[in-house]
C-alpha cells in the first residue's frame, strides 16, 4: 500500500516480520483518532533518516512529508522505498530559486496529508523532540500545556563532545553534553520550533514558528504556550520584534519539553555537512563559528535516552524489510566514502585540524572572556 494512510499496514507487516506484535505510538494515535504529520527538508541525510522517523513514530507523529533536493548519498532512494510502503510521502523540493525550505513549506501548506492532520510539526532530521510530561508523546505535551492551538519549543544544542568517527547507531544515544540550558552563546532567549494544531489562524508557516496576518484583530488571536504551557511572549506572538522573531527565553519552558538539536553529530559526519551545505539556502556553508557555538558540552543531559529502548524497536520493525535495510547500508557507505574522499583534500585535512583545536566556547564567551582579562585561565 502506498501514501499517507498506508503506515499501519507497512508497520505490521514489519512487526510480524521481527515477532514484534506490540502496537506502536503511531498506531496508537491513529486509533485515537490524533493523526500529526511531520514536515521536514532533506539533502544527503541518508544514514539518520530511519532514526529521525522511528523516534518520531515513538513520540505520536502519525505521517510524515519528506522534501528532498540534489541528494547524492541515497536519500532519495530510501525515501521513495519507504514512500512506496505507505511509511513517508517524498517529494521533490519545489522550489525554484535558493531558499529550499521556505518554498517547501509553502507547497507543504497545500497537501492533503498536511491539511487533514490536527497537528503539524515542522523539524529537521537532526532535531529531536524529547518530551518529559506523562507518557512523554505529543498527546501528553498537548495536554500537558492546555490543548492550545501551537506550542513552541526552545532548542537544546548538543555538542560534538570530542566524537570523531561516524557510527551507524542512534545520534540521541552517542551525544549526551549540552550547554546549560537556558543560556546559548551569551543569550537567554533561544530559537523554537513548533506544533501547529489545525484550527491555527494560519497566514504561512515558517521553519520555526507559524505566523498570522499582521491585522488579525486581537479576539482572534490563537492560544500559542511555550513548553511549559506559558503564553508566549507578546512580541514573539506578534513577530514584533525582528531579533527575536524565532526565538524566546528559555528559562522556566522547558516544563514539558525540550527540542534536542544534534547539529554537530561526528567529526566525520559534519566535514560531510559542510560539504553538503545547507538545506535551507544554497551553496551556505557551515564555518567554524557554527561549529563553536554549538559545541558548548558545560552539561550533560541524558533524559531523552528514556526512548531507546522504544526507538530500537521501531527501527528493527522498519529495518526488517530487507529493501530498506540495504538502502540504509548503501546510503551509510556513501556518507563514509564522501568522508574519505574530503580527508584527501587539503583543504578538509585543515578544516578537520582545525576544528579538532577549535574552543568549545563561543566566539561571543571568548570576547567576553577577553575583555575581562580571563580569556588565558579559560584556554
Amino acid at each position: 500500500m502506498t501514501g499517507q494512510n498506508g503506515g499501519r499496514s507497512a508497520q505490521g507487516r514489519a512487526g510480524a516480520e521481527t515477532g514484534m506484535g506490540v502496537m506502536s505510538e503511531q498506531d496508537q494515535a491513529r486509533a485515537a483518532g490524533l493523526r500529526i504529520t511531520a514536515v521536514t527538508c532533506v539533502k544527503n541525510e541518508g544514514p539518520f533518516l530511519l532514526e529521525w522517523i522511528a523516534f518520531n513514530r515513538v513520540i505520536g507523529v502519525t505521517d510524515f512529508l519528506f522534501y528532498s533536493n540534489d541528494c547524492t548519498d541515497g536519500t532519495d532512494r530510501l525515501l521513495d522505498a519507504l514512500a512506496q510502503r505507505g511509511i513517508v510521502r517524498h517529494l521533490p523540493n519545489p522550489a525554484e530559486g535558493r531558499n529550499y525550505q521556505m518554498e517547501a513549506l509553502k507547497h507543504a501548506a497545500s497537501q492533503d496529508i498536511v491539511t487533514g492532520a490536527d497537528w503539524v510539526w515542522i523539524a529537521d532530521v537532526d532535531e529531536f523532540l524529547n518530551i518529559h510530561a506523562e507518557d512523554h508523546t505529543i498527546a501528553a505535551l498537548i495536554a500537558a500545556c492546555g490543548d492550545p492551538q501551537a506550542i513552541s519549543v526552545n532548542f537544546q544544542f548538543f555538542a560534538n563532545a570530542g566524537i570523531e568517527a561516524f557510527e551507524d547507531r542512534p545520534v540521541i544515544a552517542q551525544f549526551t553534553r549540552c550547554h546549560n540550558p537556558d543560556i546559548w552563546c551569551g543569550e537567554t532567549a533561544i530559537e523554537v520550533k513548533s506544533l501547529i494544531r489545525r484550527d491555527f489562524p494560519l497566514h504561512y508557516y515558517g521553519a520555526h514558528r507559524p505566523f498570522f496576518k499582521a491585522k488579525l484583530p486581537p479576539r482572534k488571536h490563537p492560544r500559542w504556550t511555550d513548553a511549559a504551557g506559558r503564553p508566549v511572549p507578546q512580541k514573539f506572538l506578534l513577530a514584533a520584534n525582528p531579533r527575536r522573531i524565532r526565538k524566546f527565553p528559555a528559562m522556566g519552558a522547558r516544563v514539558h519539553a525540550t527540542l534536542n538539536h544534534y547539529a554537530l553529530r561526528s567529526l566525520d559526519s559534519y566535514l560531510v555537512k559542510n560539504d553538503r551545505g545547507d538545506v535551507n539556502r544554497e551553496n551556505r556553508a557551515f564555518d567554524d563559528s557554527y561549529w563553536r557555538e554549538r559545541n558548548d558540552g558545560a552539561m550533560e543531559d541524558c533524559s531523552i535516552h528514556r526512548y531507546l529502548p522504544a526507538l530500537a524497536a521501531e527501527m528493527a520493525r522498519l529495518r526488517a524489510d530487507p529493501a530498506i535495510e540495504a538502502l540504509h547500508q548503501e546510503a551509510v557507505a556513501l556518507h563514509r566514502a564522501r568522508r574519505d574522499a574530503l580527508l584527501e583534500q587539503p583543504a578538509y585535512q585543515q578544516m578537520r585540524a582545525q576544528l579538532r583545536a577549535a574552543p568549545t566556547l563561543s566566539a561571543q564567551e571568548e570576547a567576553l572572556l577577553r575583555e575581562l582579562g580571563l580569556w588565558e585561565d579559560a584556554a
